[in-house]
């Protein structure tokens, strides 16, 4: 198989479509400087066996976005304990975009993994997400039963963004220390920092020790992903410990992954997970 190397231009986007709109208000949790994390919590109905599932959300993305909907209708459906949030700057919780960080982020992350759910976790992660996910495994290797990374996007400010910058923007960027970027989904365009771009280096896991995680690992990607490159994504497994990660290839598929077959494939692979976590 050819990887082919999609590169970050100035229309090209981590962010997914807002797909739901929910009436109900999210709750929140506070951060230790006073900001607030929406999140929604679904408990498991009974005492039924096995980890509860935490959702990810990508980069400028919320969790009303499909799959983190889709998520909880399975979750419904099968029993399961479901949590999904907003990180600060996106969706409900407070903060503005343009002042967040991959450290930030996490930070939210980490406080929904340790404050709101309960037990361990199927931690799925889209896009940026798949990197968070990845982050808490190896911060709470105790709390992550199993990861599954969809189009995952670690290390991507430094090593897929900021290369792909034609050179104008790049020079604009390090002159002014931001680059509001056209985006795919919405009128207005929205921020890039270099501040963003400089923070994540201190988050990276595609260099250096591996991750000390031993769970299994399911990847999914698309080899039409016109933002993460394949080559990107196949560099993963070999950054992990566990010797259960199974990487698999969507012929045709997109970024998003979002179409009905690829919805329920990710349903199936969070049920491979909680088989393989039993």
């Amino acid at each position: 198989m050819v990887a082919i190397d999609r590169k970050f231009g100035p229309r090209a986007s981590l962010r997914q479509p807002l797909m739901t709109l929910e009436i109900d208000q999210p709750d929140t949790i506070a951060t230790p400087d006073g900001a607030t994390i929406a999140y929604r919590h679904l408990p498991a109905p009974g005492p039924k066996g096995g980890p509860g599932l935490l959702f990810c959300c990508g980069f400028h993305s919320d969790m009303g976005g499909n799959k983190a909907t889709r998520l909880h209708d399975f979750a419904v459906r099968t029993g399961r304990q479901y949590t999904r949030f907003d990180y600060q700057g996106h969706g409900a919780s407070s903060g503005a975009f343009r002042d967040g960080t991959i450290g930030t982020w996490f930070s939210d992350a980490l406080a929904v993994l340790d404050r709101v759910t309960a037990g361990p976790q199927v931690v799925i992660g889209s896009s940026m997400g798949g990197w968070m996910a990845m982050l808490l495994a190896r911060a709470r290797p105790e709390k992550v039963a199993g990861l599954l990374l969809i189009a995952p996007a670690p290390d991507f400010p430094e090593k897929l963004m900021l290369p792909s910058m034609p050179d104008e923007v790049r020079a604009a960027l390090y002159r002014d220390g931001v680059w509001d970027r056209p985006s795919e989904y919405a009128d207005e365009d929205y921020p890039i920092t270099l501040k963003l771009i400089e923070e994540s280096r201190a988050h990276h896991l595609l260099d250096g020790d591996l991750l000390a995680f031993h769970g299994p690992v399911r990847i999914i990607h698309g080899d039409a992903d016109e933002v993460v490159p394949l080559r990107h994504v196949l560099s993963i497994p070999a950054a992990i410990r566990s010797a259960d990660v199974v990487t698999e290839i969507v012929k045709g598929g997109d970024h998003r992954l979002s179409t009905e077959a690829d919805l329920l494939r990710m349903e199936a692979r969070v049920e491979d997970l909680i088989a393989a976590t039993a």
